[in-house]
């Protein structure tokens, strides 16, 4: 209680530089006289920079409209046809219950049954939909939003053509050679343009650290959120036990109650409104959030009937012809919206999240294939052996003689019972494979960089994959959430969410700083070891955080990791410095006790053997090698002498691969981050010796055609799940204690952290709420487009009792 007591003021983290100006609605952008153009007066330097970001990963303005235009159309086409298909139809003629007579036809054809015999006469068509008011109804209101959209697409028109003229003049950049120019470059460009013409009047220089916040700042909000389990997300069900539940719609409105819509937190897009700053009226505040999000709630049950109806329209037209031509694909898997919110750094673009769980989806694909139902896979032989029996009698009778596909429900029993075959296979295991859970699990934690302690240990655990499932979920089961999405979200903010309005009103005002230039940001997104790192993660003796102020699962400490492979020419703070100084030293400890490089390079051929990862390539063997290591020398590899290479740890292993980086450091000394050369455009922890380069490039083809930028990225890659993989090898070394199976994480309750625990009234009035409550239709990613689904089939296998495969 009283860390909590010391905690609960506002903060704000002066600048170095300069002072703001008295309010970035005033003006927030000054361009010299020698650049005067359309974006001289940039009000919102959060949606500048947001905006450049979509631009670049959208891939320029024609492809932006283009997208824009085609949803206009597409939702037009849905609401239409599904008007055209309840009115004008005559279904009775079209399934041949009633017949129809052609007059001055062949008698052979007077009985067939055309389309357009099905098809009513437009006047006939337009009586029926007159005299449906509910029809009428629905269509006036789906106008309504479609003209919504179009000037909002108009809107967009307007601004991304600035932005398009800003990377043409400003960035020198031109659209047809935009889609070869990396983020990162993007971004060098535009530090450097402040640099050259002070566009921003807030500082001098702009890092990349201030343009992540800019277009982060809601997201790292959510990402904290979801760390300190705040959002009622993990529900107990009845038989069901605990359930994660998070859909696009229900994401929506957290962030329209707590960021844009009326009655939120912010008073505009960078500022948290002053009211919730301080402590003295929390409980009132809490009150009137509860309030907002009770006519939320209600808003939404409102307007169930109608968003469910598009959902399942939506539904239907985006998945059905997917499912005929391959009903397997609701067996694949998916990163869970939860999931991505969960596993995602603080300070983590859509595209470099994007990037990192593509690269981790086969590895946790093989993982989550390793569990079998014996039960099941017996079942499934049987049905797929008795439908095919079926199925090939009909194909052949129906080769014999085309004349048995006129047969009533001859096409259907033959798609039924194909795919009824095709789901029974998914259930049958390979009998050829043999899968290793415990490196399995360390090469997703490698690509994921988070794990819960206690499934160190317990891969091979049906807890530890139902729990893995919620991260990475069916497809089916995604579309299925989405579907109850409408029914279940009105729900969740009245009876969940609105208990919570004194935490969230706690949460904002404790974990909110002002950093001048910026505005209001999450603390955590600051990546401040010594304010919220948690010593069990290497910062000990470095961090004055309470429990309550901790970021769960050393996300902190590996976001600033992170952070500072992905942007090598970013400063970090002393404190900052400090701990990565004092890992570097830590990794050249460890490697002296680790096998050489060269040995580790030798064994990763068969280690990727080990791990099934045939495709994978030098990164990866590499990483291969660090996780099955100890393994091989504890087993007794032929060939290998212990006497001159005794068996190491992962630690000790990833340390020596790590420290391989930086052949210009001798152990026990490091070079301070803030010694690095500006011209350094590799990763800022170690600088990779042409050794490494070299004999990855040599080791695979794929890479010998490639740039060596595009293998330092690579090796970036490979950098960050080293450090992953080393931190929690030593994280799980140092923990006294471990925590108990089926606990995600064990934050301090945030409830029991305040000064006043009763719950709040339930009144209905106060603000104002919006009623546009849900986007239109809902995508499979949590961008949209930008983060675009990685499919890869799967063997579906689950069932009441889970046992693993063949293991090694």
């Amino acid at each position: 209680m009283a860390n909590f007591e010391a905690y609960q003021e506002y903060q704000r983290i002066e600048d170095f530089e300069e002072d703001s100006p008295p309010g970035e609605e005033d003006l927030l952008v000054h361009v010299p006289e020698g650049l005067k153009d359309s974006w001289h007066h940039i009000k919102n330097l959060d949606n500048f920079f947001t905006r450049i970001y979509h631009f670049h990963q959208k891939n320029g303005f024609a492809c932006m409209m283009l997208s824009e235009f085609f949803e206009l159309v597409q939702f037009l086409f849905v609401v239409t046809f599904t008007t055209f298909l309840f009115n004008c139809v005559e279904y009775d003629v079209l399934f041949a219950n009633r017949a129809v007579n052609h007059t001055g036809q062949n008698p052979l054809d007077r009985n067939k049954v055309t389309l357009p015999d099905a098809i009513l006469p437009s006047r006939q068509c337009t009586e029926r939909i007159r005299d449906s008011s509910w029809i009428i109804f629905l269509l006036i209101m789906a106008a309504i939003f479609w003209v919504y959209r179009l000037i909002k697409v108009f809107c967009n028109v307007l601004s991304y053509w600035e932005i398009r003229q800003f990377y043409i003049k400003a960035l020198k950049i031109r659209m047809d050679e935009l889609c070869n120019f990396t983020w990162q470059e993007v971004q060098g460009r535009l530090i450097s343009l402040q640099r050259e013409q002070q566009m921003c009047i807030h500082k001098k220089e702009l890092t990349e650290l201030d343009i992540y916040h800019r277009i982060l700042r809601f997201k790292n909000y959510m990402v904290a959120m979801v760390n300190k389990s705040l959002l009622p997300v993990q529900l107990q069900l009845p038989l069901l036990g605990e359930v994660v539940f998070l859909t696009q719609g229900l994401k929506y409105n957290f962030e329209l109650i707590l960021f844009w819509g009326p009655g939120s937190l912010f008073q505009n897009k960078w500022n948290l409104h002053p009211k919730y700053k301080r402590a003295g009226n929390r409980l009132e505040l809490a009150q009137q959030l509860s309030r907002v999000i009770l006519l939320m709630g209600l808003a939404n049950l409102l307007l169930c009937p109608f968003v469910l109806v598009w959902q399942v329209l939506y539904a239907f037209f985006s998945y059905t012809e997917a499912i005929r031509r391959e009903p397997g694909s609701l067996g694949a898997r998916r990163w869970s919206l939860y999931g991505r919110l969960y596993l995602r750094h603080f300070n983590e673009l859509d595209h470099e999240l994007h990037s990192r769980l593509g690269r981790g989806y086969k590895a946790v694909s093989k993982y989550m294939n390793s569990f079998t139902s014996p039960l099941l896979a017996v079942l499934a032989r049987n049905v797929a052996f008795f439908s095919g029996s079926v199925l090939a009698v009909l194909i052949a009778l129906t080769v014999y003689d085309e004349d048995v596909l006129t047969v009533q429900h001859i096409l259907t029993a033959i798609t039924v019972l194909g795919v009824v075959i095709t789901v029974s296979r998914s259930f049958i295991p390979d009998e050829h494979m043999v899968w290793c859970p415990e490196q399995l699990l360390q090469c997703v934690l490698a690509h994921i960089h988070y794990m819960p302690d206690h499934w160190k240990g317990n891969a091979n655990k049906g807890e530890t994959r139902d729990e893995m499932a919620q991260l990475f979920q069916y497809k089916a089961v995604f579309i299925l959430e989405e579907l109850l999405s409408p029914i279940v979200t009105p729900f969740i903010l009245i009876f969940l969410l609105r208990h919570k309005s004194l935490e969230i009103i706690d949460f904002f005002r404790n974990f909110t700083v002002e950093v001048v230039g910026v505005g209001d940001i999450c603390s955590f997104a600051q990546m401040d070891v010594r304010r919220h790192g948690n010593p069990q993660w290497m910062s000990e003796g470095q961090t004055e955080a309470s429990v309550y102020q901790q970021a769960e699962n050393g996300k902190t400490e590996l976001s600033l990791m992170h952070f500072t492979i992905k942007n090598p020419h970013w400063q970090p703070p002393q404190e900052s410095s400090i701990f990565i100084s004092h890992l570097k030293e830590k990794v050249q400890q460890d490697a002296a006790t680790g096998p050489p490089r060269a040995l580790l390079l030798s064994e990763a051929p068969l280690c990727a053997s080990l791990l099934s990862n045939e495709s994978g390539h030098g990164t990866d063997n590499l990483l291969a090698s660090v996780l099955t290591h100890p393994v091989l020398t504890a087993s007794g590899q032929p060939g290998h002498d212990r006497r001159s290479h005794p068996a190491g740890t992962t630690a000790s292993v990833a340390a020596s691969v790590l420290a391989s980086l930086s052949g210009s450091q001798l152990p026990g000394r490091t070079r301070s981050h803030g010694q690095l050369p500006v011209g350094h455009a590799e990763s800022p922890m170690y600088r990779s010796d042409r050794t490494m380069v070299d004999s990855m490039s040599a080791s695979d083809s794929r890479f010998r055609g490639e740039s060596r930028s595009a293998l330092q990225l690579e090796l970036a890659s490979a950098e960050m799940s080293l450090h992953a993989i080393y931190m929690h090898e030593v994280h799980q070394q140092g923990s006294q204690s471990q925590r108990p199976p089926g606990q995600w994480q064990a934050p301090m309750p945030m409830r029991e952290l305040t000064t006043d625990t009763a719950r709040l009234p339930s009144r209905a009035g106060g603000s104002s709420v919006s009623t546009h409550v849900y986007p239109v239709g809902w995508t499979e990613e949590e961008e949209g487009g930008e983060d675009e689904e990685v499919e890869v089939d799967v063997n579906s296998r689950s069932g009441s009792r889970r046992d693993m495969g063949r293991t090694c």
